[in-house]
């Protein structure tokens, strides 16, 4: 293990690798730290969808970061494919988002102005996914909300980024983060590393470095639980989605199903009572999941906070220590955009304010100082 880098990155979900990608590209000596396997703990369990529209209520920065990050997959797919040879598995069958009663109509009819957005009659959403529940009323067909394969995503980056010269060290638990003489130091249990920033994308297990740092304890884990079926009769091209849970098609021939949200559960494994329920909601988007064989079942811990909103920014007190944590259910979503931001805090490169704002670590109620 070298000893001295420009930039450290603790953590190799996608948000890690994704960071550690573009500032590899950008000709800085990284090293990125993780305690497992790259792309193995909320990475691999997440469904992969980019779906700006589902999961942004208000047209506020947040939704404006979303939408920003949703076109970036794209370029980024293509990419990432030239560079290393892997194909992230992007889906471009959109989403339904279905309704079921008049409060779910006058919801979803919001977002009837936005340009990639249209409500259907159940007539017309039911000729579009002829296999979706005849009890709906209605849905919005969201054309941009695709989705992608998310461990191949993150698999993508960390192989761009080795290519570019990024070491990156599995099975490497960072313990504590210091200032001496002018750099960091990072203590693992592989030796000490010394850099001259540090990007902290741990997931909720960031939390540590918050408290370590000098910083409140902003994240709390909200375990969500899902499971694959084989689909080998019905041809859904589209996700379905409402109330949170969905139904993702994947190219494999598989259904990823999901998901609970069980606020502080540290556990990952999936209960009885969980999977239950993920079923029961699934059958009511899609009921021919009844009959259809179970490939497996998983959970993971998606990095909650008090407002909903990540943290992407610089310690108040260190500038030198910056933040990519909290993505909650959205860091899939997130991850090319809060790369980039995180590379141009870096390179002190000029940051959209309003982003800049709106994802501080010391933002109001957000986190106690």
């Amino acid at each position: 293990m070298k000893k001295h880098y420009d930039t450290a990155v603790i953590g190799g979900g996608i948000i890690g690798c994704a960071i550690s990608y573009e500032l590899a590209k950008t000709q800085q000596k990284v090293v990125l730290l993780e305690a497992g396997e790259v792309g193995r703990k909320t990475t691999s369990a997440a469904a992969g969808m980019l779906g700006a529209h589902a999961e942004c209520e208000n047209r506020d920065a947040f939704f404006d970061f979303a939408m920003h990050s949703q076109r970036l997959y794209e370029p980024a797919g293509q990419e990432l494919e030239e560079a290393c040879g892997i194909d992230i598995r992007r889906h471009n069958g959109g989403m339904l988002k279905l309704a079921y009663t008049e409060e779910d109509i006058a919801c979803l009819r919001k977002m009837d102005d936005l340009p990639s957005v249209t409500w259907l009659s159940a007539e017309d959403a039911l000729e579009k996914e002829p296999y979706a529940s005849k009890d709906i009323l209605g849905a919005s067909f969201i054309k941009d909300d695709v989705h992608v394969e998310p461990y191949y995503v993150c698999k993508a980056y960390a192989k761009g980024a080795r290519r570019y010269g990024a070491d990156i060290y599995e099975h490497t638990q960072v313990t504590s983060v210091k200032r001496m003489n002018g750099e960091y130091c990072i203590t693992t249990s592989g030796g000490d590393v010394y850099a001259d920033k540090v990007a902290v994308a741990s997931g909720v297990w960031s939390g540590r470095f918050f408290s370590q740092l000098g910083l409140g304890q902003p994240f709390f884990p909200v375990k969500g639980e899902c499971l694959s079926v084989w689909n080998d009769d019905t041809p859904l091209t589209k996700t379905l989605y409402h109330d949170h849970c969905y139904v993702v098609p994947r190219k494999s021939g598989r259904l990823v199903i999901g998901a609970t949200m069980k606020h502080g559960d540290w556990s990952d494994t999936p209960d009885i009572g969980g999977i239950e329920a993920v079923i029961g909601k699934a059958k009511t988007m899609l009921p021919a999941i009844e009959h259809m064989k179970i490939d497996r079942f998983w959970a993971g811990l998606r990095p909650g906070t008090r407002d909903g909103k990540p943290f992407i920014g610089r310690h108040p007190e260190d500038s030198g220590i910056i933040f990519a944590a909290g993505h909650f259910r959205n860091g899939i979503l997130l991850a090319p955009a809060t790369a980039e931001m995180v590379r141009d805090m870096i390179l002190e490169r000029q940051i959209k304010q309003e982003w800049e704002e709106a994802f501080r670590i010391d933002r109001k109620e957000a986190v106690h100082i």
